[in-house]
C-alpha cells in the first residue's frame, strides 16, 4: 500500500470453483473498478436481475460461518472473506467482484489463487488521492472468552490474532504482521480454511460444507490432520484466522491505520468490532493520502502524508 493514489485493477480476470457451504459451481469475474467506488460485488439473481451491494459492514447479513453480504433484497454472495482478504492485502481500493452464483469460490480453501488472479491482472494506479480510516482511539468488544479490538496505529494496518483450541493439534497459537503486500503473501494468503471431521455430519445436516474437501479444507481428527499433503504452516490455523480478519475488516471501505488484535475470534466478532469502530464518530476519522511528503516515517505509506480530509459522520 505504498501508493498514495489509489489502486484498481488493469484488467479483469475470471476464475472458476465451488460454494465451500452450497457446493455449487461459480465462476468469479474480477473487473477493474472506478475510483472512489471500493470494492463492489455484483451477481445476477435467478429472474436475470442484476444486483449489486458494496463491499460494507453495513452490507454484513450474517457471520456465523462465513462473511454473508446482501441488501434488502436477500443474500447477494457468501463467504466474501477471502477475495476481500486478498484485495485488501494487495493494496487494491477499486474493483468489481462478479459472480455467476450465491458464494465466492472457495477455490484452495486460503486467498492465494485471489493473489494470483490479482497477480494476473496487474493492478493500477488512479488519479484519485487514497483514503484510509484512522482509529483515533481503543474500541473494545469481548464476549465470554473472546474479545477483539481496534486500537490506534502509527505504522498502518496491523493484525495481532492468537487463537485457543482444546485440540492437540491446535492449541494456543498467536501470529502478529503488518499487513502489505509482500507480508501478506508470505505470511498469510496460503493458509486454508479448517475443520474438524466430527463436525462433518451436523454441517451437511444444516446444508453447509456441502463442496467441503480435502482439496480445500484442512481437516482433522482429534489426534491428527487427514490431508495426506499436511500443513503448509506449522501454524496455519491461527494464519488463517489472521486472513479472515483482514478480509472482514476490508468491510470498513477503505484501508485501516490502526492494529486489529482478537482472542478466539472469529467472523461475527471481527465484524462487531468494526460496527462498534464505525458506530463511534469519536473513534475514527476518514483521511487522505498527500502526495509528495512521508507518512509518519513508515515505509509502507512513505510516499505521502496521511492528513484529515473529511469528518467520521461522511461514509
Amino acid at each position: 500500500m505504498k501508493a498514495v493514489r489509489q489502486t484498481t485493477l488493469r484488467d479483469q480476470i475470471a476464475v472458476t470453483g465451488v460454494g465451500v457451504h452450497s457446493g455449487v459451481p461459480v465462476t468469479l469475474t474480477l473487473h477493474p473498478g472506478d475510483a472512489d467506488t471500493g470494492i463492489v460485488f455484483t451477481r445476477t439473481d435467478e429472474s436475470g436481475r442484476e444486483r449489486e451491494v458494496r463491499a460494507d459492514y453495513r452490507s454484513v447479513t450474517a457471520t456465523e460461518l462465513a462473511t454473508v453480504l446482501g441488501d434488502a433484497s436477500g443474500v447477494l454472495c457468501s463467504t466474501a472473506e477471502h477475495v476481500l482478504a486478498a484485495l485488501r492485502g494487495l493494496g487494491v481500493d477499486n474493483a468489481v467482484v462478479e459472480l455467476d452464483g450465491p458464494e465466492v469460490p472457495i477455490m484452495d480453501g486460503s486467498a492465494a489463487p485471489f493473489v494470483a488472479a490479482i497477480d494476473q491482472a496487474g493492478i493500477a494506479l488512479t488519479n484519485a488521492p487514497r483514503r484510509f480510516i484512522e482509529v483515533l482511539k481503543p474500541v473494545r468488544v469481548a464476549r465470554g472468552e473472546s474479545w477483539g479490538e481496534l486500537r490506534p496505529y502509527a505504522d498502518g494496518f496491523r493484525v495481532e490474532i492468537e487463537i485457543a483450541f482444546n485440540n492437540p493439534l491446535i492449541g494456543r497459537q498467536s501470529i502478529a504482521t503488518d499487513v502489505e503486500p509482500d507480508l501478506f503473501r508470505r505470511e498469510l494468503a496460503r493458509a486454508r480454511t479448517f475443520g474438524f471431521m466430527k463436525d462433518v455430519s451436523a454441517l451437511w445436516s444444516a446444508g453447509k460444507a456441502l463442496g467441503a474437501g480435502f482439496e480445500n479444507t484442512v481437516v482433522m481428527s482429534e489426534n491428527r490432520v487427514l490431508n495426506p499433503e499436511g500443513l503448509r504452516y506449522p501454524d496455519e490455523f491461527v494464519r488463517h484466522k489472521a486472513l479472515d480478519a483482514v478480509g472482514d475488516l476490508a468491510l470498513a471501505g477503505v484501508p485501516l491505520l490502526g492494529v486489529y488484535r482478537s482472542m478466539r475470534g472469529g467472523h461475527k466478532l471481527n465484524h462487531a468490532v468494526l460496527t462498534a469502530l464505525m458506530s463511534d464518530p469519536s473513534a475514527w476519522a476518514l483521511v487522505e493520502a498527500e502526495p509528495a511528503r512521508r507518512v509518519r516515517g513508515h515505509a509502507d505509506l512513505a510516499t505521502g502524508l496521511v492528513a484529515p480530509a473529511y469528518g467520521p459522520d461522511v461514509s
